[in-house]
């Protein structure tokens, strides 16, 4: 069960992330709890495996280099390789999909070299060819969710 400060930071800091050089500050502020209190707040939610990071949300290769990127990878494979592609900083999420390409994600670097050497190990770490997609059109979608956290 989650504590009233757990679900406050889930719904509210989804979007609207204060830009600020005190962020956990400016939220403890904003909900009248300790700086401290927010960081451990935090801290548990990502132990729990309910938030994977905090960070911005930057347009596709406005800045750096990045790729779409699917896999066709085994069912029984699919949980090892999974867990190795997350643990890339590069790669921002990955996602399971009902296609022979079951496994796709987004990576990101700083050059197209970095992102091609990143791609290429994850290659020889998984055993898997991937198939890098071209971003042709750009859409935006507001990924931000109204959880449900009622008791």
């Amino acid at each position: 069960m989650l504590a009233p400060l757990h679900k406050r930071l889930l719904n509210d800091y989804q979007q609207d992330f204060p830009l600020s050089p005190t962020p956990y500050r400016d939220i403890a502020e904003q909900l009248g709890v300790s700086e401290e209190e927010v960081l451990d707040a935090f801290y548990e939610l990502s132990e729990q495996q309910m938030i994977s990071r905090i960070g911005p949300v930057i347009a596709p290769n406005s800045i750096g280099s990045s790729a779409l990127v699917a896999m066709a990878v085994p069912e029984a494979d699919l949980a090892r390789v999974a867990e190795l592609v997350n643990a890339y900083p590069e790669v921002n999420h990955n996602y399971e999909r009902e296609n022979r390409f079951n496994l796709w994600f987004v990576a990101v670097a700083d050059d197209e070299g970095h992102l091609y050497s990143v791609i290429a190990d994850i290659e020889a770490k998984t055993g898997y060819k991937t198939m890098l997609l071209p971003m042709l059109a750009d859409y935006f979608i507001n990924l931000g969710f109204e959880l449900n956290l009622h008791d």
